[in-house]
């Protein structure tokens, strides 16, 4: 099961990085030949970066809940 988990973060990661690396050749103008506008290539980066941070953020958080390690819930361990 946890080699499914690992799976099911590492799709994200790597298109957060390959956002990272879009975003980083639009700054500096280096236009990748599948874009037609150095913006649009700087969106779609943005795009694939939030969209892996959110669904790797909200994997944890599923997983937190589950477990009972947010706050706010009762009897979870911050509280006294």
């Amino acid at each position: 099961m946890r080699i499914v988990a690992l799976c099911l973060l590492v799709l994200p990661a790597i298109l957060a990085t390959y956002g990272i690396k879009l975003m980083r050749d639009a700054f500096f103008g280096e236009l990748t030949p599948i874009f037609m506008h150095i913006i649009l290539q700087f969106i779609v980066g943005f795009g694939f970066l939030a969209g892996g941070l959110y669904f790797i953020g909200g994997f944890i958080l599923h997983r937190d809940k589950k477990r009972h390690l947010t706050k706010g819930e009762k009897n979870n361990r911050y509280t006294q």
